[in-house]
């Protein structure tokens, strides 16, 4: 695939999606949106894929939206009484839907600022690994702009309601290490360690085995809008794909050989 505004490779069964904006410390636009949802959709439909990192190019992660220059929504929306909704419908709320979908592990390698949008693209994630320089927060109403791209929603998700409340309205921004204790992050480790810690983290999950892996992930994330009894049922029905995976006899075999399982997802 022939990408403008980021990096992808593939290699040991994990994809890499790299924010190739370093100039701009990796702002979002529309370009960059819509090639990350292109190289997720690779790595979904890729049955070699077991796991994605994201990170970014040179000294940021993600700054959230481009506002470098004057913005103008596309031409296709513009002076459409809804533009405002249709470009973030079909832009970045595309994009957080997508990933917060996506069954395969996803592994936010935060290199650098992860504001705003940024910090909203990394929370879509399953782990956020920062290095010890990493900033994360919420800038957005320093621009009188608001947390639109999911933040409202994820960020107390994940750092409760009063602390993220406090981030968004005084625009707060956190060391790696503070934020870890808010819960916005997963790992602290020192830069250099960043990106061979998040290739490990992704080799060990892509070792795993995949269909119990990928029904794992989407069973918690469903569940935590369910009550104690739906919850089992849908684990019950769960098991009528998991329980009949080769895998299942692969790993039995593996346990009592004394060895280590080789898992095909099959």
């Amino acid at each position: 695939m022939d990408f403008q505004q980021i990096l992808y490779a593939k290699e040991n069964h994990v994809a890499t999606i790299t924010l190739n904006r370093p100039t701009k410390l990796n702002a979002y636009s529309e370009v960059m949106v819509h090639e990350i949802v292109a190289a997720l959709a690779d790595a979904r439909d890729d049955d070699q894929v077991r796991a994605v990192i994201i990170t970014g190019a040179g000294r940021g992660f993600c700054s959230g939206g481009d506002i470098s220059t004057d913005f103008q929504y596309p031409a296709r929306y513009r002076g459409h009484r809804m533009e405002s909704l249709l470009e973030m419908r079909e832009n970045m709320h595309q994009l957080v839907t997508m990933l917060r979908r996506f069954d395969k592990p996803t592994i936010a390698a935060v290199n650098g600022p992860a504001v705003a949008g940024g910090l909203t693209l990394a929370l879509c994630c399953d782990f956020r690994i920062a290095a010890e320089s990493a900033r994360v927060g919420d800038t957005s109403l320093k621009f009188a702009l608001i947390p639109d791209e999911g933040g409202a929603y994820l960020f107390p998700k994940y750092m409760g309601l009063q602390n993220a409340l406090k981030m968004s309205l005084f625009s707060e921004v956190y060391p790696a290490a503070q934020a870890k204790e808010l819960g916005l992050v997963t790992e602290v480790v020192p830069d250099t360690d960043l990106m061979p810690t998040a290739q490990a983290w992704a080799i060990a999950l892509a070792e795993g085995p995949p269909i119990a892996i990928r029904l794992t992930k989407r069973m918690m994330y469903k569940q935590q809008a369910m009550d104690l009894e739906n919850a089992l049922e849908d684990a019950a029905m769960a098991t009528l794909v998991s329980n009949y995976c080769e895998d299942v006899k692969e790993g039995t075999a593996a346990f009592h050989e004394k060895r280590k399982p080789h898992f095909k997802g099959r």
